[in-house]
């Protein structure tokens, strides 16, 4: 006998812009889950794309027509674009200025009816304790399980699909005013030990700090890291990122470990024993999403020309 969909506990935000086809797969998810506050926010069209305008505004008008169950909705929609930091950044913000807690979904990230099952759970299992900065719907291990419990711990953020408390995103800082470009390796050496990962996190602050990548999550992993918190990550996947392909902005490669993750189900949460990031998963993630290994050759071809070089310069010595 089929039971019932699990229906959200928790208020929901609900972040769209111009994409109504994925966005009204993930609204048909919500459709189920039957929250009782449900928040939407969008920004508006890019004045140098004219034609995003009516994208935008067919996408809102399917989202909201989708609300037949009994539920108190608001929403925030923009006049004028704002761009993906300052427009998800301050909807976050006025979700929490009128919640304590929920779940942040976007517009690509398809979740698994158990993620919200998942998400109140642990939103009240862990409700006071600081050292869990946000609980997360992804997983990127393959099908490998990190310890005994239904999730483990990381220092990562992934941000698909993902719920967390007001008294976290206070420590949200979207300037990066506290970044010092003078001492963010030594920080960053205490909690991992590859240079190629550390030069790469520098790397996306500096660039974001500058301005030159508009994004808002940067910052939510900053905010993560040097605070010296962990995120929950489930043992399987539980929202899916629907968005890669010719559509998207950033996220264009459908072959991507990350594209299209299939979804799993979650019927039963088990605690993990310990409270400690697994380390070797977290590697797992940013050997794949910093281009690692294709680095790491290069500098051995690298090396390899130097040595070349080396040997040619010493036999020319010889002939002289």
């Amino acid at each position: 006998m089929k039971t019932s969909p699990y229906q959200s506990q928790s208020p929901i935000l609900f972040i769209i812009f111009n994409r109504t086809d994925t966005a009204l797969k993930v609204m048909s998810e919500i459709k189920k889950a039957k929250p009782a506050r449900l928040y939407i926010t969008a920004d508006a069209f890019r004045p140098d794309r004219p034609e995003e305008e009516l994208l935008c505004n067919e996408t809102k008008t399917a989202i909201m027509a989708e609300i037949d169950w009994k539920c108190d909705v608001k929403t925030l929609f923009r006049a004028k674009n704002l761009g993906p930091k300052e427009a998800i950044a301050s909807a976050i913000d006025w979700f929490f200025e009128q919640e304590n807690e929920g779940i942040i979904l976007e517009h690509d990230c398809l979740p698994d009816n158990s993620f919200f099952y998942f998400c109140d759970t642990l939103l009240e299992k862990y409700r006071y304790d600081q050292r869990i900065w946000l609980i997360s719907g992804c997983n990127f291990q393959k099908g490998k399980k990190w310890g005994t419990g239904s999730y483990y711990f990381s220092n990562l953020t992934h941000g698909w699909g993902w719920a967390t408390w007001k008294s976290s995103w206070s420590e949200y800082d979207k300037q990066l005013s506290r970044y010092d470009s003078n001492d963010i390796r030594g920080q960053l050496q205490k909690i991992f030990n590859n240079p190629l990962v550390i030069d790469h996190w520098v790397y996306l602050f500096e660039q974001t700090k500058s301005g030159n990548i508009d994004t808002w999550d940067y910052q939510v992993a900053f905010a993560h890291m040097l605070n010296n918190a962990v995120t929950i990550i489930p043992n399987v996947n539980l929202v899916s990122n629907i968005g890669f392909g010719e559509k998207a902005e950033n996220t264009m490669d459908i072959n991507s470990l990350f594209a299209n993750t299939p979804l799993e189900e979650i019927k039963e949460i088990i605690h993990p024993k310990y409270m400690l990031p697994e380390k070797e998963a977290d590697m797992n993630v940013l050997m794949e999403e910093f281009h690692i290994e294709e680095k790491l050759e290069f500098i051995r071809r690298h090396n390899l020309k130097r040595r070349r070089f080396k040997r040619w310069l010493k036999s020319l010595f010889k002939h002289t």
